[in-house]
């Protein structure tokens, strides 16, 4: 008994413990802080070239210079527009689709092999076709967009609709539920928490895919800005707007995690995370 208590002790440290008391967030600015100081101490001591990698500081300083133009606010909300308007319609497309093939048999062994066949095609791989379309605007970008987006949505609610109770779908059959009541009542409740899941990993790839068309294609938007500093040699700029796409993407995850929260607060699994 008491050597099972004195390993106990030993596996459970006073560092462990104050680790406790610390906040996730607290946790992450550590991290942060640490990251931040490692790319101001690795140009000023050499070990990397300031041409390429400028001090921390720098960045700091050249992103004060850019919140101050007209053009940065101009480009991100470019960004942010793309990024909302190709992750709406992806949402809805994967959803609807999702439910459709999800809960038609028939129709889902038909669109298997397709399904297989187009979802592993890299997004990247369609900007030729996209800018044959739609030249070099906003419209070439969105495609990617939707596309990449849209697969993590419908692949999620086909796994939503696949976990379906057989025995609450034959009851709702049986006492004859039109389409629309047994998709309400049966199929959106189970398949919900998919949702979310599918959403949250389309927000995540629209926001790549919209840089990335902005940088490849050169569509308006901070993807393009960064193309810009970079050729120009303006490469503290370049770092800062990078840090800017990084701070988007943060708030971005921190936003739909809330929306998922709020929506699925009466799911085990959210109460589950909120308990702990």
């Amino acid at each position: 008994m008491t050597a099972a208590v004195t390993a106990d002790a030993t596996e459970d440290g006073p560092g462990e413990r104050r680790h406790r008391h610390l906040p996730p967030w607290v946790l992450g600015l550590i991290g942060l802080a640490g990251l931040m100081a490692v790319v101001e101490l690795l140009p000023r001591t050499g070990l990397a070239e300031k041409r390429f990698l400028p001090p921390f500081s720098s960045m700091v300083s050249a992103l004060s210079d850019e919140v101050r133009t007209e053009a940065f606010w101009r480009a991100l909300l470019e960004t942010l527009r793309g990024w909302a308007i190709g992750l709406a319609i992806a949402t809805v497309a994967g959803m609807v689709l999702g439910i459709v093939i999800g809960g038609l048999p028939v129709v889902r062994a038909a669109m298997t092999s397709t399904i297989e066949f187009l979802r592993p095609i890299p997004s990247v791989a369609l900007i030729p076709l996209a800018v044959l379309l739609y030249g070099t605007g906003m419209r070439s970008t969105l495609l990617l967009v939707v596309y990449a987006s849209f697969w993590q949505v419908m692949v999620q609610v086909l796994y939503g609709v696949r976990d379906v109770d057989p025995v609450a779908r034959e009851t709702a059959r049986s006492y004859r539920f039109r389409p629309l009541s047994l998709v309400s009542t049966v199929i959106w409740p189970t398949a919900l928490p998919y949702v979310m899941t599918g959403f949250r990993l389309g927000a995540a790839v629209a926001l790549i895919l919209e840089i990335t068309g902005e940088l490849v294609i050169g569509s308006p938007g901070l993807g393009k800005q960064i193309a810009v500093a970079q050729t120009s040699g303006a490469v503290p700029a370049m770092y800062a707007l990078v840090i800017v796409v990084g701070l988007i993407g943060v708030i971005v995850n921190v936003i739909v995690r809330f929306v998922e929260r709020r929506v699925l607060r009466w799911h085990p699994s959210v109460r589950r995370e909120v308990l702990s």
